[in-house]
């Protein structure tokens, strides 16, 4: 038989699967050990579920064995669909890939690393059969983490709450399910500082949410140290609030009161008492180093709105795209502008799979 004609039955065979109902997206980055469980944990919810899924994995420039896990998966399972990038571009442009690749009425998203419970996906998709359009999980307890990261991850929430124009809901995560309406609506805003609980809450649509208990980390160790925490909450800020440029004229009116009510203070001491009021250099230093550190910190909020700015204008894709194995780009990779950059390898072939001796 020639290569012709057996690509030919490997595209009718595509083309004859069923329309697929639900679409996992799991992004990662070094998950060798924890993609396996990933698996089979939600194949036994789906198939329990009793619907046509996908699983679709995305490569986000790991170090590790990650996608010569996903390949073994693929190798077992048609429904393992991989999308693997050129580099390593983060957390939420991987899941806006993932997204980009779905063909699924529904679209969940959940993290490789097992803290979010696949089980929990039979509640999302049951509310949705209700009518809701997006079923996001609620974090009631968090078990493995740290005292640090639970106060500042409660502080987050509740300062992303206050001063922004949307209602974010409180203690949730990117784990949710949204309908196909949601997805197209998401994928269709190309920001590169992506925040993406952000956005699907700005979409609107019928939105509720199923309580959960976060569990340890199975494998291997947090892809959010604190700089990527800090530039993820400054990411969520600038992009739903103008909050933090209001706040200079907040700042700048009370001290301006208070410079308006020390001048006839001064003025006083001066002349009531006989020895010199505030005399010195030494108390206008501080009075300087107080304002000017006040200025450079607005000069840095400024900074990372003008930032963003200049990452929109530039006009860059939001990926590059090295491979995709079980997907065909023209028809699940949905138009949506300059979304990505996929760059084919002119001679194709499996990627190398190495086993642990050769590490």
């Amino acid at each position: 038989m020639s290569d012709e004609t057996t690509t030919q039955n490997e595209e009718d065979m595509f083309f004859e699967l069923p329309p697929v109902v639900i679409s996992i997206v799991a992004p990662c980055y070094n998950e060798e050990g924890n993609i396996p469980h990933l698996y089979e944990r939600i194949r036994t919810v789906l198939e329990d579920i009793g619907v046509e899924w996908e699983l679709v994995l995305v490569n986000d420039g790991s170090q590790d064995k990650t996608l010569y896990e996903m390949m073994s998966l693929r190798d077992e399972d048609y429904r393992v669909k991989i999308v693997n990038f050129a580099r390593n571009f983060g957390h939420q442009t991987a899941v806006t890939a993932g997204m980009d690749y779905t063909s699924g009425q529904v679209v969940v998203l959940i993290d490789a690393d097992l803290q979010d419970p696949p089980e929990l996906i039979k509640d999302m998709y049951q509310k949705w059969r209700e009518g809701y359009h997006v079923v996001y999980a609620v974090r009631a307890e968090r078990k493995g983490e740290t005292a640090f990261k639970k106060f500042t991850a409660k502080l987050f929430y509740r300062l992303i709450y206050r001063i922004t124009d949307i209602n974010i809901p409180l203690d949730t995560g990117d784990f949710r399910l949204m309908d196909r309406r949601v997805v197209n609506a998401v994928s269709h805003m190309r920001e590169h500082n992506r925040f993406i609980r952000g956005l699907t809450s700005w979409v609107g649509f019928r939105q509720t949410g199923v309580e959960y208990v976060r569990d340890e980390r199975l494998y291997g160790e947090t892809k959010y140290p604190l700089r990527k925490m800090v530039k993820f909450a400054l990411d969520a800020i600038t992009g739903f609030s103008f909050f933090p440029l209001q706040v200079a004229i907040y700042i700048s009116f009370v001290l301006g009161v208070l410079a308006v009510l020390a001048l006839p203070l001064v003025v006083f001491m001066r002349l009531a008492t006989s020895e010199a009021f505030l005399e010195g250099q030494a108390t206008t230093l501080s009075v300087v180093l107080f304002l000017s550190a006040f200025q450079f910190f607005f000069f840095f909020i400024m900074g990372q709105y003008i930032a963003r700015i200049y990452d929109e204008v530039r006009g860059r894709p939001l990926y590059v795209v090295a491979d995709t194995y079980g997907l065909q780009d023209h028809e699940t990779h949905r138009d949506t502008g300059q979304i990505a950059m996929v760059v084919p390898d002119p001679t194709p072939t499996q990627p190398m799979r190495q086993d642990s001796a050769s590490d």
